[in-house]
């Protein structure tokens, strides 16, 4: 029994399986593409087919026209009041408008209405195509954004930073004070400094105390030297005294003694 189930387990030497696997895989490429000779690759690029280039359309030669927008009528109008308020007012100060609720705008308005200053407002695209033609070209960069103008006839920048104070809102960018470009630093020191009528009487009153004391010294000289002349005639008659008296005295000296 144990001779029959090894040999059925164990085949003898020699003998073959009744079922062999077959292995069916792609054949081995033994054929491979031969490189093309050089001159025929020359050949082949000299003869080889070059179409010609499409003709451009009519349209694509034609060139292009701008189309450029004329300026409205109210555009124009804005440009004009805005060269005016150049021309007539001495202070336009540009201020930044953060978000600022009518209540306080009106408030703000009213404050500065009392020192004789207006409140402005014009497009950036009016206001820029005034300043670039103008002499006033450097305050281009502040006008970004929404801004407001500040105008007045003549020069209140105390007045101006005092109303600002109460409303944060509003940022002042610079101005122009009598043709002259400041920065927000330039604004304060500009505001520092004393009015024309406090200047003016210093200036007076250094010119009277001037010709006060030339006056002085021009009296001075002609009373002093009226003073030594009265003087020198005093002494000159005090001297005549002296000498007649000590002649007479001589005289009777002389007769007691003969």
């Amino acid at each position: 029994m144990a001779a029959t189930l090894c040999s059925r387990l164990f085949p003898k030497s020699g003998w073959l399986p009744l079922s062999q696997s077959v292995r069916h895989g792609s054949k081995a490429v033994t054929r491979h593409r031969k490189p093309v000779h050089f001159l025929k690759q020359k050949l082949m690029a000299v003869t080889e087919y070059i179409p010609p280039t499409p003709a451009a359309p009519p349209a694509a030669l034609a060139p292009r026209v701008r189309k450029t927008e004329e300026e409205s009528a109210l555009a124009v109008l804005l440009r004009k009041d805005l060269e005016n308020l150049f021309k007539e007012c001495k202070m336009i100060a540009v201020v930044q408008n953060n978000a600022i609720n009518a209540e306080d705008l009106m408030v703000l308005k009213h404050k500065l209405n009392r020192h004789n200053i207006s409140v402005k407002f014009f497009p950036n695209q009016v206001t820029r195509s005034f300043l670039s033609n103008s002499i006033y070209s450097n305050l281009l960069p502040l006008f970004v954004g929404q801004t407001v103008i500040f105008v007045s006839k003549e020069p209140k920048v105390k007045e101006m930073l005092q109303a600002l104070k109460h409303s944060p809102q509003m940022v002042l960018l610079g101005a122009c004070i009598e043709n002259t470009l400041l920065s927000y630093q330039g604004i304060l020191s500009y505001s520092r400094l004393p009015s024309m009528t406090t200047i003016q009487g210093e200036i007076v009153g250094g010119l009277t105390m001037m010709t006060s004391r030339t006056v002085s010294m021009l009296r001075h000289h002609p009373a002093h030297l009226s003073a030594l002349l009265q003087q020198y005639v005093k002494q000159q008659g005090s001297g005549d005294s002296t000498n007649a008296v000590t002649d007479k005295d001589t005289s009777t000296i002389q007769e007691a003694a003969a």
